[in-house]
């Protein structure tokens, strides 16, 4: 990570390690660090999105840079666009993070940047002197932005039938057009998370917070619901028992499926280092094989290209695939799943009953000390841990890369000893963590 991007764009307090200058100096670092000349911006519903989105605006324009402001629509609406036209993108978003936070992510032709392009807009953020404005770029309405993107759901071929649908869009970016899509196919429709007022995104609503859906879905009597979170890339699927299917059963339900239409490049799926072993081990008796890559969709998108993969993803509901779309995008999976579950006339559990799930447990530690896992303490727990797990489960102790956590994601072969090993470990972070 660099000293401003993380795992998925920058992201940070609004006002703090996120504020309007540095926008605007982003904005104008597009020109010399991508040779940007159009760019797309769009934003989710906090109530700092829109000063962040006009200040990347004023600093591109003031590069000469043309605008096209979007508005409030998802991140893979703003990715899908800057692809199909070769132009450059800005999302203006935390994703799931609580709304006093903030993000940008940015784009070129669709995809997320390299470190090398992350790196040239940091220095001249850093670095770059104010300067005379000599030629301003124009600004343009973003009414072609969802018209393309229209274009690429009807690749789906979705027709309607008759299914009881609930949807969850976080209070988020995608609350209208997700409703608005949905709607076509769906007539009995259920849709929450969808009042924002700039301060309640993901507010025990959205992907971060299930059982707003599954209460729904329980409440309405509904087949299936989808819940994304606040900028639309993710989603989580629960069935009408209210049973959660994350990223990895997603990914193995639409590999499966493109595998027996044959439209399974290379017999490859792309999964991070946090997804379930036994979602590997049943890709692998399907005869897919598996690539684990660092968590974050932007190497989960490299790792697809690098081995000609059409679909990877994460368990958090991050899921490319890759002949449709550059980046996660939460609706169109979505789309997909339910046109896959009709063709094939089988429910969520049937389409993964071989699948036997390894007790996995995530934890997270809020902290903003540094240091923390360097400490012999930490690494010394660690280190015992992993002997005791062995070489079938997972120990896996990482900084987040878009909040201010530590992750300690363990996996085993029962729950008693995933929650012992979890302990253990959390238990020395605390402890250290009080002394920092």
């Amino acid at each position: 990570m660099g000293k401003y991007f993380g795992t998925d764009g920058i992201r940070g307090r609004f006002g703090l390690e996120l504020n309007s200058a540095m926008a605007f100096k982003l904005g104008q670092s597009l020109k010399t660090a991508l040779n940007t000349e159009t760019l797309v911006v769009g934003m989710d519903t906090r109530e700092s999105s829109s000063e962040l989105m006009y200040s990347v605006v004023s600093g591109a324009q003031s590069m000469g840079i043309n605008v096209i402001v979007a508005g409030v629509l998802p991140t893979p609406m703003i990715s899908y666009y800057a692809s199909v036209n070769k132009i450059s993108g800005v999302m203006i978003t935390a994703s799931h993070n609580p709304y006093k936070d903030n993000g940008i992510k940015v784009f070129h032709q669709g995809r997320k940047l390299n470190e090398d392009q992350e790196q040239s807009i940091e220095e001249y953020i850093d670095h770059q002197p104010s300067f005379e404005v000599m030629t301003l770029g124009k600004v343009f309405g973003g009414e072609d932005v969802f018209d393309a993107y229209l274009d690429l759901i009807e690749q789906i071929e979705l027709e309607p039938f008759d299914l009881r649908v609930a949807i969850d869009s976080a209070n988020g970016a995608n609350h209208l057009v997700a409703s608005g899509i949905m709607r076509e196919y769906f007539k009995d429709m259920i849709h929450v998370g969808n009042n924002p007022n700039g301060r309640n995104i993901n507010d025990q609503v959205g992907s971060t917070y299930v059982e707003n859906i599954q209460e729904t879905v329980k409440n309405h009597h509904c087949d299936i619901g989808l819940t994304f979170d606040g900028d639309g890339d993710r989603v989580l699927v629960v069935d009408g028992d209210g049973v959660l299917y994350d990223g990895d059963l997603l990914v193995y339900i639409i590999a499966k499926d493109l595998l027996d239409r044959g439209l399974l490049r290379n017999h490859k799926v792309v999964l991070t280092v946090m997804s379930n072993i036994g979602i590997i081990k049943a890709l692998n008796r399907a005869g897919i094989e598996v690539i684990q890559t660092k968590v974050g969709d932007k190497y989960v998108m490299e790792a697809l290209e690098q081995h000609d993969a059409s679909i990877g993803g994460e368990n958090s509901g991050h899921i490319i695939m890759r002949d449709f779309t550059p980046t996660g995008d939460g609706l169109f999976v979505g789309l997909y799943l339910l046109d896959l579950l009709h063709r094939k006339g089988q429910t969520l559990a049937e389409l993964t009953s071989d699948v036997h799930m390894w007790p996995q447990l995530l934890t997270n530690i809020r902290t903003f000390g540094d240091g923390i896992l360097e400490d012999s303490r930490v690494k010394n727990v660690i280190e015992e841990v992993r002997s005791l797990v062995g070489s079938d489960g997972k120990v896996l102790i990482r900084k987040s890369g878009t909040e201010p956590l530590i992750r300690v994601t363990i996996s085993a072969e029962t729950r008693e000893l995933v929650e012992e090993y979890t302990n253990k470990i959390v238990s020395v972070i605390n402890q250290v963590k009080d002394e920092v």
